[in-house]
């Protein structure tokens, strides 16, 4: 053992002069060791994870890449970023931009008045103009990934193969440049029909369009996709799942159902005829698709609507620590105070001589009751879109009812 140290020490005084020592460092990337058995095997396997029809969720089975800075000063101590080396480092297209007027208001209206708390000050921004409907057919080449201040996930610019106009869509979770996509919401392309024979074939076109960035309305995506980008009104853009590691997973088809059915009716020996009532809601049924959002709402959306394959970029986002005040401040965010830190005249919960808001139930700033109060709950709606769970007591009667 003593002989191997002073060989490897040695050797280290031999090259100290070198120049591959890499200098010091003022930030580490601290990455976990969180995959299983099995999934090492995957990964070392020779398939390929791009060619997967929607990449799985990694929030829950592998650990965020996170960026960690030397405490070079207070502000950079507790500074945590996550690491996306991939994004462009230059300005974006300019003719894809606007101005944010208004942006230093401070939560304002016209006249003068705070609307919206905790808004002021921050720094300049222009707005990008994301496609969210991309109705453009034809294939696009990813040119890059941006970072887009106006939203947590980031944003990919395209370049339209056939007519050369760029774009900026929301950018799926693994895209990287150099990568193609394409949009079906216009129909299917000629080539697709011609490799098909002519007819529909759900598995070679399922193979063909369900790939991650694709857009194509939801009767094409396969059962069990995971979607982001999700449109609520035909011919209109994605409203659902935006943000930053959100996604929503394809449940069932309407038009399935309805085959199953009909084929178990089939079978049966004495079929009852339908009614009105129930035409209509085969009518309605077939007409929708059921996704299942991450709060474990299921929804049922028009089978027209569009939908992005794969998972919305910068799933790390929610591990992004500022480190100090002043962050906030560049990002137009005000402090925020407590209101059992006020004086008695500015807040229903302030005065006192401790951490005591005074035997007062929760309010707002302007006397309103804050939690489980007067009017706090919004009356009951039925939202056909959504589909309610049945109550437990429902059709039971309670005990003392006659």
């Amino acid at each position: 053992m003593l002989q191997s140290r002073m060989a490897l020490r040695g050797l280290c005084l031999s090259f100290r002069c070198l120049p591959s020592i890499s200098p010091r460092s003022y930030s580490t990337v601290v990455e976990q060791e969180t995959l299983s058995a099995a999934e090492k095997q995957s990964s070392t396997s020779g398939f390929d994870q791009s060619l997967a029809f929607s990449p799985p969720p990694t929030s829950s089975k592998t650990a965020p890449v996170i960026r960690t800075y030397k405490p070079r000063t207070p502000g950079v101590r507790h500074l945590r970023r996550p690491v996306n080396d991939h994004l462009w480092k230059g300005r974006p297209v300019q003719k894809l931009t606007f101005p944010k007027k208004g942006h230093g208001k401070g939560g304002r209206n016209n006249q003068g008045r705070v609307t919206v708390r905790h808004h002021g000050g921050g720094h300049k921004r222009r707005i990008r103009m994301v496609d969210f409907v991309r109705a453009a057919p034809g294939p696009h080449l990813v040119e890059r990934i941006e970072y887009d201040p106006g939203r947590s996930a980031h944003i990919a610019l395209l370049r339209s193969q056939e007519t050369k106009r760029l774009s900026y869509i929301l950018a799926p979770d693994g895209m990287r440049a150099g990568e193609v996509v394409q949009s079906y919401m216009s129909g299917i392309p000629e080539d697709l029909w011609k490799s098909m024979g002519g007819a529909i074939d759900p598995g070679v076109l399922a193979a063909r369009t369900a790939w991650r960035g694709n857009c194509l309305p939801l009767h094409m995506i396969p059962v069990g996709t995971l979607i982001f980008n999700v449109g609520l009104h035909p011919n209109k853009g994605g409203i659902l799942c935006r943000s930053a590691g959100t996604f929503a997973t394809v449940v069932a088809k309407g038009q399935e159902q309805l085959d199953e059915a009909e084929r178990r009716a089939g079978e049966a020996e004495d079929p009852k005829p339908s009614t009105q009532r129930e035409l209509q809601q085969k009518e309605r049924t077939a007409a929708h698709v059921t996704i299942r959002l991450q709060s474990g709402e299921v929804r049922l959306i028009h089978k027209d609507c569009c939908a992005t394959v794969g998972i919305a970029s910068n799933p790390a986002y929610q591990y992004n620590q500022f480190g100090k005040a002043g962050r906030s401040r560049w990002k137009n965010i005000r402090p925020t105070v407590r209101g059992v830190a006020m004086n008695a005249a500015d807040h229903p919960h302030g005065g006192g001589r401790g951490k005591s808001k005074g035997n007062v139930h929760p309010k707002s700033p302007w006397g309103l009751p804050a939690k489980s109060g007067f009017r706090t709950r919004p009356k009951w709606k039925v939202n056909k879109a959504v589909v309610h769970p049945r109550p437990r007591n429902q059709g039971k009667r309670r005990r003392g009812n006659k």
